[in-house]
């Protein structure tokens, strides 16, 4: 499991793009975004710099949470 800290998503649309962006990268993906904390936790077999380039690529501040 993946957590990141998207600090500049702000409303609904913003959560939508970023899940399609995580969903480009892996359909099968379970992706849970709380707009409330900012946080997006991906499940996936995919190498977590792919679904940080995703973000970035959509316009977004993903900071991976260790």
């Amino acid at each position: 499991m993946y957590n990141f800290q998207v600090s500049d998503m702000t409303c609904s649309h913003c959560v939508a793009t970023v899940e399609k962006a995580v969903k480009s990268v892996d359909a099968a993906a379970k992706v849970d975004i709380d707009l409330g904390s900012l946080a997006v936790k991906i499940e996936s077999d995919e190498p977590v710099e792919r679904f940080a380039q995703a973000i970035e690529d959509a316009g977004y501040t993903g900071q991976l949470r260790t």
